[in-house]
């Protein structure tokens, strides 16, 4: 018998998942008081970093390259479905006011759009075309990044939309709680985190979402941190957009300045609610417009602006 040939952003047989086995650990989960259901969960979410361990030098290069396309003016942008979609979209949206930067720099793909946000999209995961059309609308080309993350490795949604990615020129990054895995074979960069059988079969929300949300956190936070917008261990790039990030921000100026909470509240004023700039004005003693220019000469690597400053 003649087999099938795949269409582009469809696997042709469906591999076998771990992550839809069948823990032995919770055959009787309906038999556990709470406390053992939960006692067994915290057991299993133990067991989530180890997967991650043997594919941090695939995240560390893919950093490298998502941080050479950001320098060239390039993007990040996640493509998802269900679970994954949605944890891509709560790293893009969080980008924005821990690094400060525009809501365009970090973005998500997610399939079914905004409306899958918060309700099931039947047949949203499995449909190429709206993948491919997403990624156009998205425009998304050599100069960007584009990852795509999937528990199963099979989702059609998130192979097409790296197929069409790569085809236009970006770097593509897949992430993937099963290998072999489509989608690992379709990227520049594969990185698998196989975290076998949930407790309840099939939840892939639970230790697979975990490490996609683990590994999200190492792209996106690294990424920034090479892009200078991180000195020492400070979010000195924060965006001072409510009461809260106000007092973290003045505590981070008078912590690197070493100065009174009133002097860091006082430069951050006249940096107008920039902590690189507060901070440059409070460590190099000069005025606003000469920090800021030191920065702009910096490519706004603080580090390197207090270094060049003489």
């Amino acid at each position: 018998m003649t087999e099938p040939e795949p269409t582009e952003g469809q696997p042709l047989v469906r591999i076998n998942s771990s992550t839809e086995s069948l823990n032995p650990r919770s055959a009787e989960l309906d038999m556990m008081s709470a406390l053992d259901i939960v006692t067994l969960m915290n057991d299993e979410d133990a067991t989530v970093p180890a997967a991650i361990r043997p594919a941090l030098p695939a995240i560390a290069a893919a950093v490298d390259d998502i941080t050479g396309r950001l320098r060239e003016g390039g993007r990040l942008v996640y493509a998802g479905a269900g679970t994954s979609g949605r944890l891509a979209v709560l790293d893009a949206v969080e980008c924005v006011p821990t690094f400060s930067v525009p809501p365009t720099l970090v973005t998500a793909l997610m399939a079914g759009g905004h409306a899958a946000l918060t309700a099931s999209i039947e047949g949203a995961e499995d449909d190429a075309t709206a993948a491919r059309a997403d990624v156009a609308t998205a425009d998304v080309g050599p100069t960007d990044a584009l990852v795509g993350i999937a528990a199963s490795g099979t989702t059609t949604y998130v192979l097409a939309a790296i197929e069409e990615a790569r085809r236009r020129g970006a770097v593509t990054v897949a992430i993937s709680n099963n290998a072999p895995a489509p989608i690992l074979e379709a990227a520049d960069h594969a990185i698998a985190a196989v975290t076998g059988p949930e407790v309840l079969a099939g939840s892939t929300r639970l230790k697979a979402g975990t490490a996609q949300k683990l590994i999200l956190n190492m792209l996106s936070t690294a990424t920034m941190v090479r892009l200078g917008k991180v000195y020492g261990n400070r979010m000195v790039d924060v965006a001072v957009t409510n009461k809260k990030l106000r007092a973290r921000a003045e505590g981070i100026v008078a912590d690197l300045v070493g100065c009174t909470p009133d002097a860091a509240s006082e430069l951050l004023d006249a940096a107008d609610e920039n902590v690189k700039v507060a901070v440059l004005m409070g460590l190099a003693e000069v005025d606003a417009p000469t920090a800021r220019a030191r920065l702009d000469a910096a490519a706004g690597i603080l580090g390197d602006a207090l270094a060049k400053g003489g």
